[in-house]
């Protein structure tokens, strides 16, 4: 059904894929009211997040941006002045409502610096795929394979805690989260509607 793998060349020569709905940026308690009830609303979200680059060995910074997609409206929640309200620890909690990412651990422990929270409703797409064959698993190359298309990576190693967030990184934010929806939702229908929900827990989590 899928190729196991596809090469940089390969994903070159392919059509980009990006976001074309509209997006927004949450940054205060009042535009975070504004929007809650969508994403409320919703039973499968495409998640993700963004940290500023570090240069330095041993630095890490904070995690800058938090992204939740639904089809046509993408939502860029910026950390650093918002935090994690009570309105986003319930989504991030809600068991009923799916957040699907790629390689989504490391996000969910970076958020829980931020708030402590049992994350629930998770799927990690970099699971779901081996059912299908996949071998590549980074988010580039599921897009290769799966949706025929290719990912821009330019704005990755940007400035995500910039003041002003540019076109540019808007668009990549939102096209990340965006990409991991549409992509388990195709392959969930080419499994004829049948559910195979993955829970990620983080490292901590599963100790206890």
């Amino acid at each position: 059904m899928f190729v196991p793998s596809i090469t940089k060349d390969q994903l070159r020569e392919l059509p980009l894929f990006q976001f074309k709905g509209q997006t927004h940026v949450i940054d205060s308690s009042d535009s975070l009211r504004a929007i809650i009830h969508k994403l409320s609303n919703q039973e499968v979200l495409g998640f993700d997040t963004e940290t500023k680059p570090s240069f330095k060995k041993g630095k890490v910074h904070q995690v800058a941006l938090l992204q939740l997609s639904a089809a046509n409206e993408a939502f860029i929640f910026r950390l650093h002045p918002l935090g994690l309200p009570d309105e986003l620890i319930e989504i991030l909690t809600n068991p009923n409502i799916l957040k699907v990412g790629a390689a989504i651990r490391d996000d969910i422990k970076l958020l829980q610096k931020v708030r402590h929270f049992h994350a629930d409703g998770f799927l990690e797409l970099q699971d779901y795929v081996k059912k299908f064959g996949i071998e590549n698993s980074g988010l580039s190359s599921l897009a290769g394979i799966i949706m025929n298309c290719r990912i821009s990576k330019s704005q990755q190693l940007s400035n995500w805690e910039s003041e002003i967030l540019t076109e540019a990184q808007m668009l990549y934010a939102a096209t990340d989260a965006w990409a991991c929806r549409e992509i388990y939702l195709k392959l969930k229908g080419l499994l004829n509607g049948a559910e195979s929900f993955v829970v990620v827990k983080t490292e901590e989590e599963s100790q206890k």
